[in-house]
């Protein structure tokens, strides 16, 4: 059976620094092992906060340990398009991408209390 992907958007790659949540550790739980993708327009928009935010920073750090996705459109396109085409959960807390993402049938894991993960279907 082939594993479970993940694409993650740029508040996901954020939550560990502003909520000291451990991205893996928590998506293993949920998930077990995962392929975790991280499109290339959201590192883009990292590089572009990073020069001014130090958690954007930290986030552009930890996006470079996971797969790129080559993607084209800005940010919530592309993770949409990287969901699709992967077949892939999406983490995120952004509000309107997860209506977006429900509408789609596109499966999201979402902050829960700033302290856990959680899977919606």
């Amino acid at each position: 059976m082939a594993r479970p992907r993940v694409v993650l958007d740029s508040n996901a790659l954020l939550m560990p620094f502003q909520f000291r949540v451990n991205l893996d550790a928590e998506l293993a739980r949920l998930l077990g092992d995962c392929d975790i993708y991280v499109p290339a327009p959201i590192v883009r928009e990292l590089e572009r906060i990073a020069k001014r935010s130090r958690r954007a920073k930290a986030a552009l750090a930890l996006a470079a340990k996971y797969r790129a996705y080559e993607a084209q459109g800005p940010g919530d396109a592309a993770v949409i398009e990287a969901a699709e085409a992967l077949s892939a959960h999406v983490v995120t807390n952004d509000r309107e991408l997860t209506r977006i993402l429900r509408e789609r049938r596109i499966p999201r894991i979402t902050l829960r209390s700033k302290t856990h993960l959680v899977l919606e279907p």
